[in-house]
Order: structure tokens, then C-alpha cells, then sequence
């Protein structure tokens, strides 16, 4: 009896050991995986640290006459844990699993293979600049300046219809005599004609030219789309200047709510009535609101930060379904001018239920 309770132990002791090494070996094994978790939460009212630690706006108005802001219009972000030197152990993802408000991603789809962190902030440092031009443009197009806004070609591929025929800084100004304002209508423009042969109004080096393409039809996935093979940049002439600052933050998701931040300096009142309202989406001239990734990391970080509202990109609506913290209200939004609506209701304690929200439906 006394040999056979040896043995037991004996086992258990070996079995713990087992447990032990296999534990270790989980923990510095590398894994294809990283982590996104809530970042920090930034108010595009408010200010943050610069380069040199002291607080700076995150929007700054000169040019016109600005007014007085309260409550919190809070752009959100996501922070990475893992690289391709160092990605999470297997016991941080199993952790991370069990976490709502954490989600395990593929390193790929963060850390390309060949890109080198250096590319990558470098990248995402662009976005962030470009989509700062977006939010002001859609900002000031909502108050009805103008910006001065010109289509300029960046790149004509080779081997493409627009090869030969345009150049880099070439300015398109009008298709079939339509006046173009913006990237984004030039290219539903082409669309819309089919394949059909356009001609195209440009400005080359300050002397105005026509030139004619005919689209080169591609398709993926059973989608047709039209296209002449150029890369393009809009150029603004702002009436007003407006600075935004914010360092250590990458990417284009911020956009919606820096224009947000923008029309609410520039307009009498508190654009929120003095509430905690946070939110993300891209943004065009337009105001066309776009998707953006790591939402569910989003929302938690709103909640966390005090926020009682969120706007979330209509496009965004099947992530956010079901992974709603408590104590948060999501709003859906489509465009710049949706999202001025419902801070308008919420500013005026009108009817919440009302407003568009993500459903299942």
C-alpha cells in the first residue's frame, strides 16, 4: 500500500515537472501572433505632450475667429504588443483571449514580411498627415470656405493608358469639360463612363492643355472597374491655417474626429453640449467617413476614458455588434455631416433613441 502511494507521488511529481517545462517553453516559444489592445485616448479639444514634453493644442485656428469648447470630442487608438523581433508568448495570447478587449491578430497583417518597422511608422506617419488634410478640408467644406482644392497626379504607371500622356505634378482640372474636385469624383467619373474615351483638362507647368485616354478595364473578384493608370494627391489652398499636432500616433482613423474638433472651435457653442463624446473613422473632403481596424479596442478605450458616446463608422457596424462595453453608446455614422446631426441631438438632450445605431438587422 505504502509502494503504491510512492508511485502515485512519484507520478504527480513527474507530472508537475512536465507541466512546468512545458509552461516554460510556451512562455519564450515565439508565435505568430500579436496583440491590440486600447491605446491612449487623446481629446482633439484638448492637449497632449509634444516633443518636448510640454502641452501643446492638438488643433490650433489662426485665421479666423474661434470659440470657446467643452466637454470632449476624444480620437481613439490602439496599441500593438509584439513585433517581428519579439512577438507575445503563448501565455500572453491565452490571456489576451479570455480579455474582451483585447483581440490575437496574425503578425502578417500588422508586420508585413520585408516591411521593417521604420517603413511601417514611416507609413503610417503619411496617413496621419494626409488624413489631417482631409479632416481640415471636410471641415472647412462643411462651414462652406473653399479650399482651393486641386487634383494633382503623382505618378503615371508604365505601361498603362495614362504612360506618355501624363506627367507627375500635372494638374487635372476638368473630364469632358466637368470641372474635377476632388480624386474621388475624378475616379466615380471614370467609372461612370464605362471604358468609354475621356479627355482630360490639365495644367502643365501653368499652361492649360487637353489630353485624351481611353480606360483600361480591370477585374477582380466578378468587380469591373476602369482605370488609366495614375496615382493622385489633392493640394489645398486653405483661407485660414490650421495646425494639428499630435506625436506618437500614426495612421488615418482620426480624421472624422479632428474635423469634428475643428467645426466645434470654429462655430459659436459647444458642438457637444458639454459632453464625453469619443469616436474614429477616416475622412475625405468629402466627408465621407471610412473604416478602420481595431474598433473593439477602440470602444473599451473610449469607455475607459469616460466617454458616454461613441461614433463609429457605419462600415465598422458588423465588428462592433455585440462588443458594445456597458456604460457606452454607439452611434453610427456614414458621413461628417451624420455625425453633426447626432451631436446635435446629444448637445440638445433630445431623443438618443432616435439616432442610428449598429445592429444585427
Amino acid at each position: 500500500m505504502e509502494r503504491t502511494r510512492s508511485g502515485k507521488l512519484g507520478l504527480g511529481v513527474w507530472a508537475l515537472i512536465v507541466a512546468l517545462i512545458a509552461l516554460v517553453v510556451l512562455t519564450f516559444l515565439p508565435t505568430p501572433y500579436v496583440i491590440q489592445r486600447p491605446g491612449p485616448v487623446y481629446d482633439t479639444l484638448g492637449s497632449a505632450a509634444g516633443a518636448d514634453g510640454e502641452q501643446i493644442p492638438l488643433i490650433s485656428i489662426d485665421g479666423a475667429e474661434t470659440f470657446e469648447t467643452g466637454g470632449t470630442l476624444d480620437l481613439t487608438t490602439v496599441q500593438v504588443v509584439g513585433n517581428r523581433v519579439r512577438t507575445p508568448s503563448w501565455f500572453e495570447l491565452a490571456l489576451a483571449w479570455t480579455d474582451s478587449s483585447r483581440a490575437v491578430v496574425p503578425l502578417d497583417s500588422v508586420f508585413p514580411e520585408g516591411v521593417t518597422s521604420e517603413q511601417r511608422d514611416e507609413r503610417n506617419a503619411t496617413l496621419m498627415v494626409d488624413s489631417q488634410h482631409e479632416a481640415t478640408a471636410a471641415a472647412l467644406n462643411e462651414l462652406d470656405y473653399d479650399t482651393g482644392a486641386e487634383v494633382a497626379v503623382v505618378e503615371a504607371v508604365d505601361d498603362t493608358p495614362a504612360a506618355g500622356v501624363l506627367e507627375p505634378d500635372d494638374v487635372i482640372t476638368a473630364i469632358d469639360g466637368e470641372p474635377v474636385t476632388s480624386a474621388k469624383q475624378l475616379r466615380q467619373s471614370i467609372q461612370d463612363r464605362g471604358g468609354e474615351p475621356i479627355a482630360l483638362t490639365i495644367l502643365r507647368n501653368d499652361a492649360e492643355q487637353e489630353v485624351s485616354l481611353t480606360p483600361q478595364k480591370y477585374t477582380e473578384n466578378g468587380t469591373t472597374t476602369w482605370l488609366i493608370g495614375i496615382t493622385l494627391r489633392t493640394d489645398y489652398d486653405f483661407p485660414i491655417d490650421v495646425t494639428i499636432q499630435l506625436d506618437n500616433v500614426g495612421g488615418p482613423s482620426a480624421g472624422m474626429m479632428f474635423a469634428l474638433g475643428i467645426v466645434d472651435q470654429l462655430t459659436p457653442g459647444e458642438l457637444n453640449g458639454g459632453e464625453n463624446v469619443a469616436g474614429t473613422g477616416t475622412i475625405e473632403a468629402d466627408g465621407t467617413v471610412g473604416p478602420i481596424g481595431g474598433i473593439r479596442q477602440k470602444l473599451y478605450g473610449a469607455r475607459d476614458a469616460g466617454a458616454d458616446y461613441f461614433l463609429a463608422p457605419a462600415s465598422n457596424c458588423d465588428e462592433v455588434v455585440g462588443h458594445i462595453p456597458d456604460g457606452l453608446r454607439v452611434i453610427r455614422t456614414a458621413t461628417l455631416e451624420e455625425s453633426l446631426d447626432a451631436l446635435e441631438v446629444i448637445a440638445d438632450g433630445g431623443d438618443l433613441d432616435s439616432l442610428p445605431t449598429c445592429s444585427t438587422s
